[in-house]
């Protein structure tokens, strides 16, 4: 194994499009939630054109005219190069890499709206961190099957990336990753800025995953911060829940070191310790002792980790593998476990001592 794709390695740095590839591009981010506005917002910052599909017509016309997207990213001044447009037939026009960033619940039903809009050459890129109700599939294998595109145009990115931090222009670095790793580098070329960086690997699998995971625990952390429970708790939780989705991702492919890089463990720091997590938001109502029903009334942006819980749970069963955090979290939700008696049996489904 190369050891380009045994870890992240970094793409060179630049502040433009890589113009090697003798083409021009054109950048679409589909979606102008905060993260998606936040994407787009990156690249234009780093030089590039970049035209987002919003769905509302009102929305679109503040982002091009307005420069602001007050709905999702409020205060946050959007750069010049960055345009959007409720038009999906306008916007996909002649894109050569496509970003998608919608709820990915409704992944399926967008991309079957855009799939002959899509250019037969364009890299669709997956920005979203969910798995599919009922099939089960990850982001990147709803983007194969949907639109029937190999796997080397199609990439994921993933990474400590709280939107708000980011449309700050506060520095992070995300993971681009596709099977093919010059896909990989095309991406990561597009996705930078001067706050902002992108590493390149080949573990779709173990990328995807971790920004999956890391949702579910970070609504665990959030409960028992709700409850009222100290720093200690939320340590074990967080350790003891790498080792869940370490095992889990391992057992569907991945490679246990992605988990350890900034797709698994930056990202599962970040969400569990931000305030701007909704996840972690989630979790705090929940463990406040708001029902699941009311939390996600009370939400104005989806938070993944809540409809992620099951289709990950039937996933792990598949495979035998046991993840005793997840399984309390999934009780909490259906009601029929105590936010207040979660802790003690977070880290343990039996009283049997494990090995670490």
């Amino acid at each position: 194994m190369s050891d380009a794709t045994a870890r992240p390695t970094p793409a060179p740095a630049a502040s433009a499009p890589d113009p090697s590839a003798g083409e021009r591009r054109r950048i679409v981010v589909l979606g102008a939630g905060s993260w998606g506005t936040t994407f787009a917002k990156v690249m234009a910052d780093g030089g590039n054109d970049v035209v987002m599909w919003a769905r509302r017509p009102e929305l679109a016309r503040e982002i091009t005219e307005a420069k602001r997207n007050s709905d999702y990213l409020p205060g946050i001044n959007l750069p010049q190069r960055l345009t959007a447009d409720p038009s999906l037939e306008r916007v996909l026009a002649g894109a050569t890499d496509v970003f998608v960033s919608v709820p990915s619940q409704t992944l399926r039903a967008n991309l079957e709206a855009a799939r002959d809009l899509i250019p037969s050459d364009a890299v669709v890129v997956s920005l979203m961190k969910g798995v599919e109700k009922g099939s089960g599939l990850r982001m990147s294998e709803v983007i194969a099957e949907v639109l029937g595109i190999g796997p080397e145009r199609i990439a994921v990115a993933s990474g400590p990336n709280l939107a708000l931090e980011i449309a700050r222009a506060q520095p992070t670095a995300v993971v681009v990753s596709s099977a093919d790793q010059a896909t990989a580098e095309r991406v990561a070329k597009i996705a930078r800025s001067p706050y902002f960086r992108s590493f390149v690997n080949t573990d779709v699998i173990g990328t995807e995953f971790g920004g999956v995971l890391k949702n579910l625990i970070a609504v665990a952390v959030g409960i028992v911060d709700g409850v009222g429970y100290g720093e200690n708790t939320k340590a074990s939780i967080i350790t003891r829940g790498l080792a869940e989705m370490t095992a889990f991702s391992v057992a569907y492919g991945a490679r246990a070191e992605t988990l350890a890089g900034l797709a698994g463990l930056g990202d599962l720091i970040a969400t569990c310790e931000s305030s701007l997590s909704r996840n972690n938001t989630a979790g705090r109502l929940l463990g406040q002792g708001y029902s699941f029903t009311d939390v996600v009334k009370s939400m104005q942006q989806t938070a993944e980790g809540l409809s992620s819980v099951a289709p990950v749970l039937e996933l792990a069963r598949q495979r035998g593998v046991l993840m005793p955090i997840v399984e309390q979290v999934s009780q909490v939700l259906a009601g029929t476990l105590s936010p207040r008696d979660i802790a003690p049996h977070l880290t343990t489904d039996d009283d049997t001592p494990q090995g670490e």
